[in-house]
């Protein structure tokens, strides 16, 4: 009974994982997340500046209001022109945000846009290291 309830666990497991890689989900002006709920947790702090060559940089604070550190974290900005359409996309890796405190980010080679937009793509909560 129990080999077959783990037969099935790892048949279960092998079909989500292999299921997950054929999505290969990119960023787009519709989808800006693969982690909808990201707002309940973290919230940026930046500004725009001129960098080399008439590009944008961005530097600011990703800030963690959750009580587990954030780890393989990823931020999506976006350059959005007057309409809203996107001009211009980065995905970046930002540094462990620690559970209630932020982590430094910087975007460069940004073109120059009319808006920008920042998301958090990706992240996982580090359980251990959550308030005792």
């Amino acid at each position: 009974m129990l080999k077959a309830l783990m037969a099935g666990v790892v048949v279960t497991v092998a079909f989500v994982v292999a299921g997950c890689g054929a999505l290969n989900i990119q960023p787009s002006a519709e989808v800006t997340t693969m982690s909808p709920a990201w707002p309940n947790w973290f919230r940026f702090d930046y500004a725009v500046e001129e960098d080399k060559g008439g590009k944008r940089r961005i530097s600011g604070y990703l800030h963690n209001n959750y009580g587990e550190a954030a780890d393989d974290v990823r931020i999506l900005i976006q350059a959005l022109d007057k309409s809203g359409a996107v001009v211009g996309q980065q995905l970046n890796w930002a540094a462990s945000v620690p559970p209630m405190s932020r982590s430094y980010f910087e975007a460069r080679n940004l073109p120059a846009a009319d808006q920008y937009r920042l998301s958090v793509w990706a992240f996982t909560f580090d359980q251990r290291t959550s308030w005792e």
